[in-house]
């Protein structure tokens, strides 16, 4: 059995009440056997990290569900691989590695009034650069995860197409306000995947 099954996290959702989370694995053997083949038909198992629906078949035994979703997946691919890092010219502690900057005379006057000089605060501007992409990459994440689910489950809910206004607006207390009577399994699904959907100072 395909390990990616133990790996993979979804919820299940059958009308607007959760029925299980969890590994995939987990979820499958827990509905399987819990369920009926009429509730399983209207079954709808959403993954946690995309909010997008899985395609699951439940005919057969639980061991053929498995089987075929095992085979569906597959093995995840193993993101983590230690490198030794190549020794270059420079100052090994800090990994620096030497090149070329091209800027304006004003540019360069400006960096080398700064505190540490041109270097540190040339790295200082990266990180933080690289901070603000990643803070980014992490909201339009959460926002299209959290838009996947409303879209499937929340559709003809009452102020459905408000609270995504308010979601790519980054208007937290707005986008609670309107799901706040939404159904509690359903509208707390949806604060979970909209958690990193809002700028910080927003929280």
């Amino acid at each position: 059995m395909s390990n990616a099954l133990t790996r993979f996290y979804c919820t299940a959702f059958l009308d607007v009440g959760v029925v299980a989370s969890g590994s995939l694995q987990h979820v499958v053997t827990t509905v399987k056997d819990a369920l009926d083949d009429r509730d399983l038909a209207q079954l709808l198992v959403f993954d946690d990290s995309t909010g997008k629906p899985v395609d699951v078949d439940f005919r057969g035994k639980t061991d053929d569900v498995l089987q075929r979703l095992g085979e569906q997946f597959g093995d995840l691919p193993c993101t983590e691989v230690n490198h030794q890092p190549t020794r270059r010219v420079g100052r090994p502690k800090l990994g620096v590695v030497s090149g070329e900057v091209t800027l304006l005379p004003r540019q360069w006057e400006w960096l080398k009034s700064q505190p540490g000089g041109a270097s540190v605060t040339l790295r200082k501007l990266i990180d933080e650069a690289r901070r603000a992409g990643d803070e980014q990459s992490h909201i339009r994440g959460s926002q299209e995860a959290t838009y996947n689910f409303m879209t499937a489950m929340a559709g003809n809910f009452h102020q459905y197409e408000e609270a995504l206004r308010a979601l790519y607006a980054g208007d937290l207390d707005r986008f609670h306000h309107f799901i706040n009577d939404w159904a509690p399994d359903v509208k707390n699904y949806v604060k979970k995947l909209a958690a990193n959907a809002f700028p910080e100072g927003n929280l």
